[in-house]
């Protein structure tokens, strides 16, 4: 039997497959139940508008990083995404783990630039992670969201 040439063997199988758009349902669910206990009265599709308002974006961008790290499989998120975080930029590690922690906080490039330019971290790396990522290309839209 074959072996598996190293690029494919490489890729993470994907353990735990879930939608982006299901998980959501219950968090705008929990949002509006709370709000709702707040005004006293059930807020209904305002609340999950305001959720889609406030909250969206931070969301699917946590759920991206989860993808691109190959801890959950996303199945709204591109195939080739999962776990390139496990197969690329082994050599700069550190830098990429702070990137992800300002992108997973719902910073966009510009933000995450200007963060490194003020840390004094090396650009080209920055620059290249940032490329690579791709995060403009990477947005889904939720129905009730008017920003996309």
């Amino acid at each position: 039997m074959n072996a598996l040439p190293s690029s494919v063997s490489s890729v993470p199988q994907p353990t735990l497959k879930k939608s982006v758009h299901r998980e959501c349902i219950e968090e705008e669910n929990k949002h509006k139940w709370i709000a709702s206990e707040k005004a006293g009265y059930d807020l209904g599709e305002s609340s999950v508008r305001q959720w889609v308002k406030e909250h969206w974006r931070g969301y699917l961008r946590a759920r991206w990083v989860e993808h691109l790290q190959g801890k959950c499989f996303w199945i709204e998120l591109d195939r080739g995404d999962f776990g390139l975080l496990q197969r690329e930029f082994q050599s700069h590690r550190e830098l990429l783990d702070l990137i992800l922690d300002q992108l997973a906080s719902g910073k966009e490039n510009l933000d995450v630039i200007n963060w490194a330019l003020a840390n004094n971290l090396p650009m080209d790396a920055v620059n290249e992670i940032l490329e690579a990522l791709d995060i403009n290309s990477r947005r889904l839209a939720h129905r009730f969201d008017t920003n996309t």
